[in-house]
């Protein structure tokens, strides 16, 4: 899997995407915070996999949480982290399999992106992309060439 590089000016603007979704779905968005920390975790690994988990776990280090969170009620539908595994990094990120194509995912992206940009990046990585369709749409990211060789290259793995 290859890396991208968007650029963080002039990202689009979701909050008629964000205010549909909570007229219509009752989801909000918002920055995770410390004492949810388990539960969001526990969440990640249930759906995603450890590694993510351990990513999650990274972000609820920084001060302020570096995870955003979508959410219906008690129950949590998608989230997206920022700088877990490298400054500058966008992800892990994901979304209920039920919950997808209602635009959850890209009011995550954007808000995480918009995060790096307030802490002065211009530019931000989104590591080891899955869809690389869905972020070149979204936000113009483009494919890093020689990429396949990432900070990803040598992760231990449980045999």
């Amino acid at each position: 899997m290859k890396d991208m590089l968007v650029r963080l000016i002039e990202l689009p603007d979701v909050s008629e995407i964000e205010k549909k979704l909570l007229e219509k779905e009752k989801i909000i968005f918002r920055r995770a915070i410390a004492p949810e920390k388990h539960l969001v975790s526990e969440w990640v690994m249930e759906q995603f996999g450890t590694y993510w988990q351990s990513e999650v776990e990274v972000a609820f280090s920084r001060q302020p949480v570096s995870c955003w969170i979508a959410q219906r009620g008690n129950q949590i539908l998608g989230f997206a982290c920022y700088e877990s595994t490298a400054r500058n990094f966008f992800g892990p990120t994901g979304t209920l399999e039920s919950e997808r194509g209602k635009g959850i995912g890209k009011v995550l992206l954007i808000k995480s992106l918009l995060s790096l940009k307030e802490m002065g990046y211009a530019y931000a990585i989104i590591g080891g992309v899955g869809p690389a369709e869905f972020y070149e749409k979204a936000v113009g990211a483009k494919t890093i060439d020689g990429s396949e060789v990432s900070v990803y290259e040598n992760l231990l793995r449980k045999i």
